[in-house]
């Protein structure tokens, strides 16, 4: 009912008179302050019961292979993939998530334990064989960056010097890979749709920039691997270049021309400024404090309506503020992340707040979702959401 009700309130606000449009959005976002506000206190069990239920999910839904989703529920609404790398793509970087996910809960049933060993051994077949053919859509900058991540889990999950040598030169090929696809202009996109050059020349994302440093940040220091240190430099210089005076950031480097534009603004950046602060941050910007940590995780409560109304939509962009149901657990997985910036003592009231969020989305079969992917979305969600509430813990 709720849901229904939030999503009403912005329809008719965007169809209505000023005045209903300014009132019907303020009581959206009131009423999503009074929610977080309101959020129930959770102790460590009900995280764990959550987490199992994901984690059942997960061990379910299992291909027979060891990976997770594929490409056959498909609809007239799906996004441009051309075959065969898109879904290569695609299903890589979803059970890589999915296994992120499973690594780092550390639920330690057999039927999970059994679950890690079969998504391991797919993985680590899979890896060196995850290239991009097409060169209008480079989706395989997902599958490098989490590879990276389910790499890094892996590396903590197990102590075997053999087991962590063969991660370690698995993750010196994504890393080769990502530098590959690394965009002339600086930070990476997906599309080039125009020149379609040896080296992309496309559309640079400010949000895929980040997640691929993020991804980077998480194997050097875990594995202790040394990364390109011009590459990074020219990722943090391009979401430096898309970030808005507001922290903010762009949709996309040519967005920067019309920061203005419904999905540059504040609404339209909620999934997106929690990455790119994160990855700022964690590569020595000075200018994200942890007062811009704080300001943007409050916000991303203050104004879940925003998110939420996106969530589930089968049209990208749909929703109010242009947002896409795709940044909802992914902008709550990396809010996890800038948690861990702020001092001890803060922490705890922002994972509070976070975990009871994540668990209400909790669909009954125990997976989550937030955008219709072919049948890719339950995996790449739950893994999403099983790290977010292991952080929380």
């Amino acid at each position: 009912m709720i849901r229904w009700l939030t999503r009403l309130l912005l329809r008719s606000a965007f169809h209505a008179h000023p005045a209903v449009k300014i009132f019907s959005i303020a009581c959206l976002l009131t009423s999503s302050l009074r929610a977080a506000e309101k959020a129930p206190a959770l102790s460590n069990l009900d995280i764990n019961r959550s987490i199992e239920q994901g984690a059942d999910f997960l061990i379910a839904h299992q291909n027979k292979n060891g990976s997770w989703g594929n490409a056959t529920r498909t609809k007239g609404l799906n996004i441009y993939a051309p075959v065969p790398d898109a879904h290569q793509a695609f299903r890589t970087a979803s059970s890589a998530l999915a296994l992120h996910g499973l690594l780092e809960c550390r639920d330690q049933r057999p039927a999970t334990l059994k679950a890690i060993e079969r998504g391991e051994a797919w993985l680590l077949e899979t890896l060196p064989n995850v290239r991009n053919i097409d060169p209008r859509a480079t989706y395989s900058i997902w599958a490098h960056a989490y590879n990276l991540r389910a790499l890094a889990s892996l590396y903590r999950y197990h102590d075997d010097p053999t087991k962590r040598d063969e991660y370690r030169r698995q993750a010196a090929i994504q890393i080769k890979r990502l530098v590959r696809h690394e965009d002339v202009n600086k930070g990476w996109g997906y599309y080039d749709f125009q020149h379609v050059t040896a080296k992309p020349s496309g559309s640079i994302m400010s949000f895929t920039t980040a997640t691929a440093l993020l991804a980077m940040h998480d194997v050097a220091i875990t594995m202790d691997i040394e990364l390109p240190a011009t590459i990074v430099k020219r990722g943090v210089e391009s979401i430096q270049m898309q970030r808005n005076p507001d922290f903010s950031y762009t949709y996309s480097f040519s967005h920067r021309w019309t920061p203005r534009r419904s999905i540059n603004t504040p609404a339209g950046s909620l999934g997106r400024s929690q990455a790119c602060n994160a990855a700022l941050r964690k590569f020595g910007d000075s200018e994200v404090t942890d007062t811009v940590i704080r300001i943007w995780l409050q916000r991303l409560f203050d104004r879940q309506g925003w998110l939420d109304h996106g969530r589930k939509r089968p049209v990208p962009h749909e929703a109010p503020a242009a947002v896409s149901g795709y940044f909802y657990f992914y902008g709550h997985y990396y809010a996890s992340e800038c948690i861990d910036f702020l001092p001890p003592q803060e922490q705890q009231k922002w994972q509070q707040k976070l975990s009871a969020l994540i668990i209400s989305k909790q669909e009954k079969n125990g997976c989550w979702w937030d955008y219709p992917l072919y049948n890719y979305h339950y995996a790449y969600g739950t893994g999403y959401a099983l790290v977010t509430l292991a952080r929380c813990r």
